[in-house]
């Protein structure tokens, strides 16, 4: 898990320093919260009624649709709550990813609405590629129990 430091970094004004240090993994919460609960809100209704979604994933080519649909809710809600509370970053952030990929070939190819249909996809991708590489911070239940994936 990587936390940032200012130690090594030569400030134009150094006595930015402390605030940065303190901010940084303040922001690395907050962008983990709002990426975990951001998934649950979509995944909600899918949890709620995983087999409306049926059509949808076959439509984009994923059979059977029985099969992938519960998977999408299971993937975006649950994803995102140990996305939120920092269990397991790395493996939901992965599994949300993938999400994100799909959505994101969805919008640019199969829609055909290119860089601004897929806009939101990618920016949310690069969110949870961060959790990927990075973990979930010093304010993650990963942290908290010591181990992570």
């Amino acid at each position: 898990m990587t936390d940032y430091t200012t130690a090594d970094t030569r400030y134009i004004i150094p006595g930015l320093r402390g605030l940065y240090a303190a901010l940084s993994p303040l922001t690395v919460l907050y962008m983990r919260l709002i990426a975990g609960i951001a998934f649950m809100a979509h995944g909600w209704p899918k949890i709620n009624a995983p087999m409306d979604a049926v059509g949808m994933v076959e439509g984009l080519g994923f059979q059977p649709g029985w099969f992938w649909a519960p998977l999408l809710a299971a993937t975006e809600f649950f994803g995102g709550l140990l996305l939120a509370v920092g269990l397991l970053t790395r493996p939901a952030a992965l599994a949300t990813s993938i999400v994100l990929c799909v959505t994101t070939y969805f919008h640019w190819v199969a829609q055909a609405q290119g860089y601004a249909g897929a806009e939101k996809s990618l920016l949310w991708l690069a969110i949870t590629l961060y959790f990927v590489a990075h973990g979930g911070g010093r304010f993650s239940a990963d942290r908290a129990i010591g181990r992570q994936f």
